[in-house]
């Protein structure tokens, strides 16, 4: 039943990360970046409050089945790193070492900070 959960979790993840990276391209331009980053701070925010929130006490959402659907399926599917990783490259391919420097840690430490207050965030409504 969990590989079921992180199927479908992770299916709706996928289609709303490719829905976030097509309006970030007709908003900024199809070569930007920042569909990606939208994408990797909000997800850690989401994954931080889950876990605080699945962690807090007995919630709908706090046992095995919603941990396989919601962290491990939908927001595995969400995230992007991977994509990341590949665009970091090819930006620094191109010679675009200052917007693929931007872009490696404006992702991780803006991405840190979102999980951390997404913990705090579901640690206090818990």
């Amino acid at each position: 039943m969990a590989w079921l959960l992180v199927a479908l979790g992770g299916a709706g993840g996928s289609v709303l990360r490719y829905g976030v990276g097509r309006l970030a391209a007709s908003y900024l331009g199809p070569t930007t970046v920042m569909g990606t980053f939208i994408v990797n701070v909000t997800g850690s925010f989401l994954l931080g409050l889950f876990i605080a929130l699945a962690l807090g006490g007995e919630k709908p959402l706090s046992g095995n089945w919603g941990r396989s659907l919601v962290a491990v399926g939908f927001l595995g599917g969400y995230t992007t790193f991977s994509t990341l990783s590949l665009e970091s490259v090819r930006l620094v391919e191109d010679g675009e070492l200052v917007r693929a420097a931007a872009s490696i840690l404006g992702n991780l430490v803006l991405g840190l900070a979102a999980a951390y207050i997404g913990l705090l965030l579901g640690r206090a409504l818990a």
